[in-house]
């Protein structure tokens, strides 16, 4: 299964990159919402993974956009601002799921793994 992640904090990004690896999915990462989206444009995943505070492109706009391209991608929100996310006036995808950080890297498997089994 191929996750796309958005995070533009560069040690977060590695450690959310290998904890993922390590539970046999396929990731991709980058550091800002527009690289992101255009990789999106080129190739399906399953999950988009995204951070909401990203320079170039937000998460919510880079998650608004990949639903768009794929209306089937999962997408799930890790930030620790969770309250911006589940703004109902948002335009946040509405059956996004979201992670608050800071989280243990056992739960955000746990949470992917909940999210694609749905």
């Amino acid at each position: 299964m191929k996750i796309l992640l958005a995070e533009d904090d560069n040690d977060m990004r590695r450690f959310l990159a290998k904890a993922l690896q390590n539970a046999g999915y396929d990731v991709l990462s980058f550091d800002n919402g527009l690289s992101a989206y255009n990789r999106l444009r080129e190739e399906p995943f399953e999950l988009l993974l995204t951070d909401i505070v990203m320079p170039e492109m937000d998460g919510i706009e880079l998650a608004r956009r990949a639903t768009e391209l794929d209306p089937d991608i999962k997408v799930m929100f890790i930030t620790g601002f969770a309250a911006v996310a589940l703004n109902p006036d948002s335009k946040a995808p509405k059956d996004a799921k979201v992670l608050s950080k800071p989280f243990h890297l056992r739960d955000l498997v746990n949470e992917v793994e909940k999210l694609m089994a749905a």
